[in-house]
């Protein structure tokens, strides 16, 4: 694990398998498992050192999706009351035409 040199919020958080691979589903199951035994880790860690409200995490598998490192890497982004004026959506913005559904029921 390593904090993002480009972190979105304070505490943002690279969580990255030893053994190099470019996609989340070539991930071996006892790899993944091993994956998010770390995230929870850090979780609690970043709980301890900065009190988020909440947390997105993500991963962006190819480079449609925005991958620009070829190693698969899981973001964990602490985010915190205030952050945002309406986080509603979280990565749903990702397309942002998309992203806000609940104006348009």
């Amino acid at each position: 694990m390593i904090r993002d040199g480009f972190a979105i919020s304070p505490g943002h958080t690279l969580v990255i398998p030893r053994r190099h691979i470019g996609s989340f589903f070539e991930l071996e199951p006892d790899e993944r498992a091993a994956l998010f035994v770390l995230l929870d880790e850090q979780k609690r860690q970043l709980d301890k050192e900065l009190h988020p409200d909440a947390y997105n995490i993500g991963v962006n598998d190819g480079a449609a999706a925005g991958q620009t490192v070829p190693h698969l890497h899981i973001h964990l982004i602490p985010r915190y009351r205030g952050d945002l004026t309406d986080p509603r959506g979280g990565v749903r913005w990702i397309i942002p035409d998309k992203a806000d559904y609940w104006s348009v029921r």
